[in-house]
This record gives C-alpha cells, structure tokens and sequence, in this order.
C-alpha cells in the first residue's frame, strides 16, 4: 500500500518537530485504529482510545523527554507575587501572561512573523517540575512550530531579553496532555531567552534532503496538532509542507529525491483530506483526495477517504464502486467491508424512498398504506365493474333500439 510504512523522524538535533522539542506526536498504530480506516499490516497497540480520529500517515512518538527534579526560578516567582502589574496580557483575557526576567536590547531587535530564531527554553508545571529543557531551539516564528504559547510571545521578546511565560493549557497540550510528563489541562511556566533571529533560508537554494527534511518537519507538527483534535492549525501545517514541497528550485534533486519529495506530498494531501473530513469541510476534502490519486492512482486510504466524503454528501452511487476499488486493492480490509455494507444499505433505503416519492407524486398515496396490493395497477385504470356494467347498460340499449325499430 503507498506510503503506508512507518519512517524514522528527520530533522537536525534543536530545531523544532525534532524528538527534543515540544511537539510530541502519536503513535501510528493507535491512530490507525481509527474508524475511517485501518491499516492492517501495522502492530497495533492498546495504550488509549483513539477511535474517532483517522489515521495519519507516518505518526510517530519521540523518545521519553528527561525529567529534571531543578525548581524554577525563584527570582521569577518572588518577582511575579510582589509586583503582578509587571506581568503583560498577551491575549487580553488572562490565559497567557509574559514577564520579563532581564531586559533585552530594544524593541528594534523583536523578531518578526517568517524568520527562524533560536531560544533557550525550559518549561515546568505548576509544581515546579521540569518538563522541558532545550538550550537552543530553532523554529519558524509563525508557522505553529511549537506550542502556541511560544509562537504568540516570543514576537514580543527583545534579543537578549530573558522572560517568564505563563500560559493556561489552551495554548500548550490542551486537554490531551502528553503522556507521560504533561497531564491533561496543566497549565506551564516557560522561562524564555531570545537568542537569535534570521531570515529563513530561500526555499529554491535548498538542496533536496534540506527540502525533504523541512516538509516533513511541518507535516510532524500538522500531525501534533490533529492528535490535539485542532483540526483548522493541522490544516495550517500541512499547507506549509505542500508548499515547501511544490516551490520552485534552483537546485538538481535526484530521482531517489524526487520520489522521497513526491511521497511526503502524498502523505501530506491524505492527512490534509482526513483534518478537513472532521472540519465537514467536504469539497476540500474531495479535492485532497483526487491530488493523491492523480499521483498515486491506486492509494487506498485516498480512495477510501473519497468514499468517505462523497458518502457524507449523499452520493451512494459514485461511492460505492470507489470503496469497492479500495477492497479490491486490500480484501482482507475490514473497514471498507463495514463502510462498504453499510453504504450499500443506505443505497438501497435512499432508492426506496426515491420510488415512494415519486408514487405520490403521481397521486396515488395509498400505495403506501398497502405496499402488496394492486402494485401494478396504475392511477389512471378504470375498475373492472364499472366497465362490464358500461357495456351491459350500451349492449341493453342498442337491443331496445332494434327490437323498437323492428316493430315499427
């Protein structure tokens, strides 16, 4: 099956959608026991339920975070409790709140939106525990690299500016948490230090592993974000991957990378298809769906997917032979057999209620009432006792006339 298999992360060691960041993501065999599709051939684990959510392509979950027992700085929270007037509302509603610890060098020096910057982070829980400690993450500003919470202040920051970040779990791990260091709505105090901030490089100077590598790192975090069930940043992601992916390139990639590019893309447009099937976003969906199988014209989770949508839009009838396609490819699938079935169904009740319709329509409502008598009688047919007695009445008649004229 296309680009079914399960990949090792890329990416270079500090920069953001690596296993040292805060973006962790599933596990591809939970996430492949969705409802909307199965894949087979992958172990399956039972850590969490995870049935609604269909499956991604290449999920993967970075090694275990390591834990540090060291307590924020108490300088920070000595400062926070004496003087909360220092403290910035971000967002204007109390969830997300920045202090700065040491002062940078002027507002001249804050980063932009498009530019990659390098930060020193640490991230605790209320309780003082270390989740997190990264000495020199790299991300772009903007693009939802990393937890919302850092996407949305460090814009604020200074170069050289030292800052403390709280921020409720809505703009972090949500109510999912990330097992096992987060638990589930925990909100975290980052402490910040802007390091440096350049331009991103120019897309067509990339070579093709640099390409690969960056496509892939925002597909990761699109991924990130469809485990959180934010379904509208995950579509965000998936866009940037694509395009990364189709820009222009002043650079010879090989054939092996220019397949390698060309199966990142599929993935892509498959998860881009399934964030947008949960958006009920059906149209953008479709079109997903028919750029993978315009690449890739027998990939299963796009068929299935395609079935998917047009099976929500009511079409049982172009639906069905695309989800027997899909079983063709993969017999042994019991989720297209399930979805097959009950599309089949649903087919069958939508023409039945089609026939009723037009039965009415005709004016001969009744036939509803009693669907195994006279089915074939039409609403025009006369009975067949008025039409003997017509005749009799016209036969009688036509014998008095002549018995009359006879005697005459």
């Amino acid at each position: 099956m296309a680009s079914s298999g399960e990949e090792p992360r890329s990416g270079s060691p500090g920069r953001a959608g690596t296993g040292t960041e805060l973006s962790p993501t599933a596990d591809a065999a939970q996430l492949d026991m969705g409802e909307d599709f199965e894949v087979l051939e992958e172990e399956e684990e039972e850590e969490e339920d995870l049935s609604e959510l269909p499956p991604l392509e290449d999920m993967s979950r970075p090694p275990a975070l390591p834990r540090d027992d060291a307590q924020p700085s108490e300088q920070g929270r000595e400062e926070a409790a004496e003087d909360p007037q220092e403290w910035l509302d971000v967002l204007g509603n109390g969830l997300l709140k920045k202090k700065t610890l040491v002062p940078g060098q002027g507002v001249d020096t804050r980063p932009h939106k498009g530019q990659d910057v390098t930060i020193r982070l640490k991230a605790m829980l209320e309780d003082g525990s270390v989740v997190e400690e990264n000495p020199a993450l790299t991300f772009t500003l903007g693009d939802c690299d990393v937890l919302q919470a850092l996407d949305l202040c460090v814009q604020l920051l200074e170069m050289g500016e030292t800052a403390l970040i709280v921020s409720d779990a809505k703009y972090c791990y949500g109510a999912q948490g990330r097992s096992p260091d987060v638990p589930p709505n925990a909100t975290l105090t980052l402490e910040v230090e802007l390091l440096a901030a350049q331009d991103a490089p120019d897309l067509e100077l990339l070579s093709g592993k640099e390409k690969i590598e960056l496509a892939n790192r925002k597909r990761e975090r699109g991924n990130f974000f469809y485990q959180q069930a934010d379904y509208v940043l995950a579509i965000n992601s998936y866009d940037i991957a694509l395009k990364v992916i189709g820009s222009s390139s002043k650079v010879d990639f090989s054939s092996e990378e220019e397949a390698e590019l060309l199966d990142v893309k599929v993935k892509c447009l498959n998860n881009l298809a399934a964030s947008q099937l949960k958006l009920d976003h059906y149209e953008a969906a479709l079109k997903s769906c028919n750029l993978v199988l315009e690449h890739q014209p027998g990939n299963i989770k796009a068929l299935f997917r395609k079935g998917k949508v047009l099976a929500q839009q009511g079409e049982y009838r172009d639906a069905i032979p695309i989800l027997k396609a899909a079983l063709k490819l993969e017999p042994s699938n019991k989720t297209i057999h399930a979805e097959l079935s009950k599309l089949v169904k649903k087919h069958a009740d939508q023409k039945n209620m089609e026939t009723e319709m037009y039965r009415k329509m005709l004016g001969n409502p009744s036939t509803a009432g009693a669907p195994g008598k006279c089915k074939d009688k039409l609403p025009w047919s006369i009975p067949w006792k008025w039409l003997f007695g017509a005749t009799a009445i016209a036969l009688g008649g036509v014998a008095l006339s002549v018995v009359i004229a006879a005697r005459n």
